[in-house]
């Protein structure tokens, strides 16, 4: 029965990426606000470390990490490094010292698209000389129209944490 629970979780969870690659990779770049598309893959990885745990979160962030630098057409895999890292870091901190809650999860969320802005911009702030400003102002609003969906996901991903708590005895993922 234990086998087949996972297996579940596992499917689960690679539905859920997948729909939300498709929304980043192929929908969101042909409706794009102000030039803008959201940032969607950094908010599952962040939401399943929040309320599933470190590894779980650095597990999702690996996946999303490599999805988001497909998307994006990235080579030098960034995504998939800032994204299993903060998803190890931040299902640590959501094991040990922060609450599970929407306010985590959005604040923590907000962190994530903060550092994946700062991400982009270092190779272009230091080596392409561009003023720093101009690219903030686009990080923001950047990140702003991410944060819209931090809610629509927010309900798969607490849905995901609710049937790992389920799941486990002890209250902790799998």
């Amino acid at each position: 029965m234990k086998r087949r629970t996972i297996i579940v979780s596992i499917l689960l969870h690679a539905v859920l990426l997948m729909t939300v690659y498709i929304f980043q990779g192929l929908i969101f770049p042909y409706l794009r606000l102000a030039g803008l598309a959201p940032l969607l893959l950094p908010i599952v990885s962040t939401g399943v470390a929040v309320y599933e745990g470190r590894f779980t979160g650095g597990v999702m962030g690996l996946f999303a990490g490599v999805f988001c630098d497909i998307s994006f057409n990235e080579p030098t895999m960034v995504f998939t490094v800032l994204l299993t890292f903060t998803g190890l870091l931040v299902g640590t901190l959501a094991d040990t010292v922060i609450m599970r809650g929407f306010s985590t999860y959005f604040l923590s969320c907000v962190a994530v698209l903060a550092v994946a802005a700062f991400v982009q911009m270092f190779p272009i702030v230091f080596f392409e000389d561009v003023q720093p400003r101009q690219l903030l102002r686009t990080a923001l609003w950047q990140s702003g129209y991410s944060l819209i969906f931090a809610l629509p996901i927010w309900f798969p991903v607490r849905a995901l944490g609710k049937r790992a708590e389920r799941v486990s005895p002890s209250g902790r993922p799998l």
